[in-house]
């Protein structure tokens, strides 16, 4: 027993030494690290601490104040609603700050670091604790900037970036967007022209949201562009506002019809903003939201975005039934003429109903035919068919569903420019679509699952 002695000896030396460390040691790095670390931060305080902020330049001074209801306001000059990215930005910015070197304290002259004429002033609130920064020039990096702090009176190298801090303005900071929108909260648009309007409404969001158009006709709606309409919707932003004053009322003189009236109805209730161009060859465009608030310049491209025609918002697949709701699908081609029945989520041959076929060719050509949409508009209305080839088509698929109805219709006729004509049960008129869809046909031979063939 006596030889293990040793060992036992060593074992509790470090039982001790580890207990040490992690009792007091560690502890203690810890809280120095800790403490170099807050020694080195720009901001002494907490930035969820901070209550009031005033930005001074050479042209103006904003003051904002943190609101329990709404977050940050601009209270001086106006009082409005703040840019949440960029006053954020700009707070964080400070509380992330640190400060590389302490350059001088007390220093007897501020002109050799930019700071006896700022770039600009920050003044901060944190409860009874207030400091103020002054905003120099450039550091010996372009990443760096000289600041003075009040409470030290201190000179420091920071590694503030000037991009947080220059070029800053009132329209910096004010909210820019017309709408407080959220596209998933969205659950009807109006569009109102001159002489018509366009209803959408949202009738699901399983397996993903779908549209239709309510007014002027009940139809489906093109998905890709109703959610390319409200990312729209939510990037509307003013590029200068025109506040209540003579300024606004001799803007507000020039404005007759709307091009677009917009409204938009969500969980909040209705938003509605009006878009005109008072100056078509000008190009300029004011928004208005309601008749007491600023008008707003925006982009004219927002004029054009929002002025589509009832056909730009349809659904533009021309076969008219849904791949998930197609229980029978004809075709007939001047080689083929066979008809794929669904059984039980599988695809069998009508007159070969005992032959397994490969499922993934037969999903991925019903899928093709069900969503071939739409390039090109050739007439609005039904017309004479033969010139376009659609008297005796290339290509015939109809749709019938579980019902028994036919649900969906596709012609396809003669090619040009690499485009097909084609009329379809969704849409009346006659279009073109992409003639890839003619080489996509399988024949009964590809379908049937043969030796070495999967059949899915």
């Amino acid at each position: 027993m006596k030889r293990y002695w040793p060992t036992a000896v060593m074992a509790l030396v470090l039982s001790v030494l580890g207990l040490y460390l992690y009792l007091i040691e560690f502890p203690a790095k810890e809280s120095q690290e800790r403490e170099a670390a807050t020694k080195n931060k720009l901001l002494t305080v907490d930035e969820q601490a901070l209550t009031s902020l005033t930005f001074k330049t050479d042209r103006e001074e904003l003051v904002f104040e943190r609101t329990p209801d709404k977050g940050w306001m601009l209270i001086k000059p106006i009082r409005t609603e703040t840019d949440t990215r960029e006053i954020s930005g700009l707070i964080r910015a400070i509380a992330l700050g640190s400060v590389h070197r302490v350059v001088e304290t007390n220093p007897t002259s501020l002109t050799p670091f930019g700071l006896d004429t700022p770039v600009t002033t920050l003044e901060i609130q944190a409860g009874s604790m207030a400091d103020t920064f002054l905003i120099g020039d450039t550091g010996p990096l372009t990443s760096t900037l000289y600041v003075l702090r009040n409470s030290d009176h201190a000179v420091l190298l920071t590694d503030l970036a000037p991009k947080d801090f220059v070029n800053k303005s009132l329209m910096t900071f004010r909210r820019k967007d017309l709408l407080h929108l959220t596209s998933g909260n969205v659950d009807r648009i109006r569009l109102t022209y001159p002489t018509t309007e366009i209803v959408l409404y949202r009738v699901s969001d399983k397996p993903q949201p779908k549209w239709k158009i309510r007014y002027p006709v009940e139809a489906e709606a093109d998905i890709n562009e109703v959610r390319m309409l409200l990312f729209r919707l939510e990037d509307l932003k003013a590029m200068g506002i025109v506040d209540p004053g003579p300024a606004r009322d001799t803007l507000a003189r020039t404005l007759k019809q709307p091009k677009v009236k917009i409204t938009v109805h969500g969980e909040d209730g209705d938003q509605t903003v009006k878009l005109y161009q008072p100056n078509p060859s000008s190009g300029e465009a004011i928004a208005e939201t309601t008749p007491d608030a600023p008008l707003f310049r925006v982009n004219p491209t927002f004029v054009k975005e929002f002025t589509k025609d009832l056909y730009a918002l349809q659904d533009k697949r021309l076969l008219g039934a849904d791949e998930r709701d197609i229980a029978m699908l004809s075709v007939k081609t001047r080689s083929e003429r066979y008809t794929l029945i669904n059984q039980n989520g599988e695809w069998v041959l009508e007159d070969r109903p005992t032959e397994k076929l490969n499922q993934p060719v037969a999903n991925l050509f019903v899928s093709r035919v069900a969503n071939v949409p739409a390039e090109e508009r050739v007439l609005k209305q039904a017309g004479p068919l033969a010139p376009y080839g659609l008297v005796n088509p290339v290509a015939e698929f109809i749709a019938t569903g579980r019902d028994g109805k036919v649900t969906g219709k596709l012609l396809v006729g003669d090619q040009a420019n690499g485009l097909a004509f084609a009329t379809g049960h969704r849409l009346p008129g006659i279009y073109q679509i992409r003639a890839d869809l003619l080489k996509q046909i399988p024949p009964t031979s590809e379908l049937v699952a043969g030796p070495g063939k999967s059949s899915g």
